[in-house]
């Protein structure tokens, strides 16, 4: 059975008895876990990771990614932290805020300084410089998708996320204020993003996509960051427009949407409005069997494997039992087993064979 044929009984809920099943890690954990495999260990992480896949079997579906994105130069945004004595090692990221680096922040947080935490205008959301995927090219998604289904590869498209990007923007707690006292900033800031979140969708709708992949992080580990209204408000109707956008052109094509924390209350209305795989699904936060038995006709689940719990400080056995339960729960096979965030070095290496050969049975 090819990658796309389990994708499409697992998207069908049509359990087959095998399971698409992946898994990610920080450089800290990878480089062991490749020395671990007899990997040449001096190739880049890319490489590595797209070896470890292969070896294994892991769900890996072909991107597509757009080109000639036009993007603000680097020197366009250093006017935004003129009063800001930028540390060493510090870099400015594709939204244009400036990550520092944190010894407090594990391997692969930053500290983030928002370009535009110190403006409060409707002008300075209007002219903020963000990446233009209007008119990026697009011209080779279908030849890129065809390419992978002729090979048995299921095909994504990264969309992007809308508030995430919206508040990284603006900063947090600023962003926070703005809901409720200057909520045009937060609409300019989520129209803009949104606008380049449709156009992806659409041009990977129209190649061909399997299911687009988009997200946004609102809970922490007991609820909703804001109330619920509030998420209403400012995030259903953009991300609704953008699965619209997708779907007028594609009815079938599916939706992955990524939330850490506990999202339950928002669940339903995510299923409303077009999502059909949800991620990551955090046993720590979430019960994987509530959300099944309340949701699992709607949803696949992809995740359901805790990364702050069973995965660095469970036995190899621990690993395996929680694979096996993920798989009952799900008995229509609407699952995609995975960790529920990067691997970072406390993992144990046998836990991550446990889960690879647990999850290949």
């Amino acid at each position: 059975m090819t990658e796309l044929e389990l994708y499409k009984n697992t998207v069908g809920h049509k359990g087959v008895g095998k399971f698409l099943f992946y898994t990610q890690f920080v450089h800290d954990m990878l480089i062991p876990f490749a020395e671990y495999l007899g990997l040449d260990t001096n190739e880049e992480d890319e490489i590595l990771c797209h070896k470890i896949s292969e070896k294994f079997g892991m769900f890996a579906p072909v991107f597509l990614v757009p080109k000639n994105v036009k993007k603000p130069s680097v020197d366009r945004f250093l006017s935004y932290y003129k009063d800001f004595d930028i540390p060493k090692g510090a870099f400015i990221n594709y939204l244009g805020v400036l990550e520092a680096p944190s010894p407090d922040s594990g391997f692969h947080f930053t500290q983030y300084i928002s370009p535009l935490r110190n403006r409060d205008c409707l002008k300075d959301m209007e002219e903020y410089p963000i990446d233009n995927y209007i008119d990026a090219d697009y011209s080779h998604f279908k030849e890129v998708a065809d390419k992978a289904h002729s090979e048995g590869k299921a095909v994504t498209c990264w969309v992007g996320q809308i508030y995430e990007s919206a508040w990284q923007i603006r900063g947090y707690e600023e962003y926070l204020m703005d809901m409720i006292e200057a909520p045009e900033n937060c609409e300019c800031l989520l129209d803009r993003i949104t606008e380049n979140c449709i156009k992806i969708a659409k041009e990977a709708a129209k190649a061909g996509a399997d299911y687009i992949r988009t997200g946004d992080d609102v809970a922490n580990q007991r609820a909703l960051m804001f109330n619920i209204d509030m998420w209403r408000k400012f995030q259903k109707k953009h991300w609704k427009r953008v699965y619209d956008a997708a779907r007028d052109i594609n009815p079938n094509i599916g939706i992955w949407y990524h939330s850490d924390g506990n999202i339950m209350d928002i669940i339903p209305e995510l299923i409303e409005i077009g999502v059909t795989i949800l991620n990551p699904i955090q046993p720590e936060c979430l019960d994987v069997e509530k959300v099944k038995r309340e949701f699992g006709k709607d949803l696949v689940l992809d995740g359901c494997i805790g990364t702050q719990t069973v995965m660095p400080f469970g036995k190899p056995e621990d690993v395996r039992e929680t694979v096996k339960r993920c798989k009952d729960i799900v008995f229509d096979g609407a699952l995609i087993l995975s960790p529920t965030h990067v691997l970072e070095p406390e993992v144990p290496i046998d836990n991550i064979m446990a889960f690879i050969e647990e999850s290949l049975k």
